[in-house]
């Protein structure tokens, strides 16, 4: 479909954002309209009626108190009162004492028709009989013209005899007026129908063009084309959209290059030690078969690039469990001190080959945290293992274990208080340093520096501080990492240490 704009040129998509929006638009002034004429013309007359009896009866009540109320009637006060609301609501007030002692009128009696003092004869009657002292009716002009609203009502005080009250209320008609008001709505409507229609048609692609942007945009995501930038709109909702869209997209794309140095990765590390598998194997069936110092050695070699083959894909596995959440920490108090000097204690070996001493210096002779202690150990044998690939020749390796009074800010924004007390451990290696612009990608899967610009010794999988990572975070642990070119990089993280210090009862 043949698109301008961002908006599609068919423009008759009645499930359509655009359409939707326009018909949604015009129908609201249609009935903005109908409404209009409703009021206008056909509820004009009852409405008219209605507010006229309102006056009709706030008049009444206002002459009923200035009748009543007073000690000493003021007669001209009276009549100022009458003439006022009369001149106000064109209405014709005539009041009679019922012992025909007083009659109040501020209207000339000439304007007072036949059919009105007829009408008052008529009241005077009604209202003997009436319960509530009032009554109200219409009187019909003989003509058809005019007709008059009439209200009446017994006005009782306690200083002066009871009088009869009768309001006029000449009703104008409002045939007329319907008729201008027909021809003024008539233009009204097709002026506002007309704008109508063109405001929907623009409100309704304004609000949709984003809308469709973003849409094609999206469908470009869908078809494996990351990092697009999804732009900034005017409204506000749609911007929050678009600034998700983008933050899906870059994230995406860093997980499809994650992806693709996983693969890569893998499979650097799996060719290598297969290529010296196959070869070694084939030395065994060519040359070394018969030779058995050969063939012990050719074996050793294929046995240990098994191994290797074997940590890689158990560390692949630990770690896509950890990030899944399919591995749990199963959290006990035990001695952290006593499991690194049995960790250290198990590098003996290595030290008096490789000439590398690892020393362990700590300030308590224990601390008991709460923690996995198998993975903890697995955390420290990691770093160790870290700075023994990279350490220097003849250089040592330092293990420390500090613990301070420094208090922790607590990870959980529900905590009560925060530790008093934290353990650090650090592991120093005097290696050739990382470069500070490489500090963040460490903790990265297959991340493996190399001072030289290679790739880092073959004996490590690229995993091991992604795992020391993972566990750290399932323990919320503080750690991190210092390091300096030609002087070697410090690794360390910090756990809080619970108040109970005893040791816990043997099992």
């Amino acid at each position: 479909m043949a698109r301008k704009g961002n908006v599609p040129a068919k423009m008759l998509d009645f499930h359509g954002l655009y359409f939707r929006l326009w018909i949604n638009f015009l129908t609201f002034a249609v009935v903005l309209m109908l409404l209009l004429w409703l009021l206008e013309i056909a509820l004009l007359q009852p409405f008219y009626r209605a507010s006229k009896t309102t006056q009709i009866h706030k008049a009444g009540i206002a002459i009923s108190q200035a009748y009543s109320l007073p000690k000493e009637l003021d007669t001209d006060e009276l009549i100022d009162t009458m003439t006022t609301l009369s001149y106000n609501n064109d209405m014709y007030f005539y009041m009679i004492s019922l012992d025909n002692s007083m009659v109040i009128s501020p209207n000339p009696t000439r304007r007072l028709t036949t059919n009105m003092k007829s009408a008052f004869d008529l009241i005077q009657a009604q209202l003997e009989q009436s319960p509530s002292g009032t009554v109200s009716f219409t009187i019909e002009s003989p003509n058809g013209q005019q007709d008059t609203m009439v209200y009446g009502a017994l006005v009782e005080s306690r200083y002066r005899a009871t009088a009869a009250l009768c309001i006029y209320a000449p009703l104008s008609p409002v045939d007329a007026n319907i008729d201008i008001l027909q021809n003024q709505l008539m233009m009204v409507t097709v002026l506002s129908l007309f704008l109508a229609l063109f405001m929907s048609i623009y409100l309704a692609k304004r609000i949709s063009q984003p809308m469709i942007a973003l849409k094609n945009k999206a469908s470009q995501l869908a078809n494996g084309q990351y990092g697009i930038e999804f732009g900034h709109y005017s409204y506000t909702e749609i911007n929050d959209l678009a600034e998700t869209l983008t933050l899906t997209s870059q994230a995406l794309a860093k997980s499809e290059n994650m992806q693709r140095d996983l693969i890569a990765n893998v499979s650097h590390d799996l060719r290598t030690p297969l290529t010296m598998v196959k070869s070694y194997a084939e030395m065994i069936r060519d040359l070394s078969g018969n030779n058995e110092a050969k063939r012990n050695a050719h074996l050793q070699v294929i046995i240990d690039e098994a191994d290797r083959l074997n940590r890689l894909v158990n560390d692949m596995l630990l770690l896509s469990k950890m990030q899944s959440g399919a591995v749990t920490m199963e959290f006990q108090r035990f001695d952290l001190c006593r499991s690194l000097r049995g960790l250290i204690q198990s590098y003996v070996l290595y030290q008096e080959q490789q000439g590398c001493p690892i020393t362990f210096d700590t300030n308590v002779e224990q601390v008991y945290i709460l923690g996995d202690e198998p993975r903890l150990t697995q955390v420290v044998a990691n770093l160790i293992n870290n700075a023994v690939r990279y350490a220097s020749e003849g250089g040592s390796i330092e293990v420390y274990l500090r613990v301070s009074t420094v208090p922790i800010a607590p990870t959980d924004t529900k905590a009560v208080a925060a530790p008093l007390k934290a353990v650090t451990v650090r592991v120093q290696d005097h290696g050739p340093g990382i470069p500070q612009d490489q500090l963040p990608h460490i903790w990265d899967r297959y991340y493996k520096y190399s001072a030289t610009g290679t790739r880092a010794p073959s004996g490590s999988s690229g995993l091991g501080l992604s795992i020391v990572k993972e566990i750290l975070l399932m323990h919320n642990a503080r750690f991190g990492v210092t390091s300096a070119v030609g002087k070697g990089s410090t690794f360390w993280f910090t756990l809080p240490i619970p108040g109970d210090q005893t040791p816990p009862k043997a099992e």
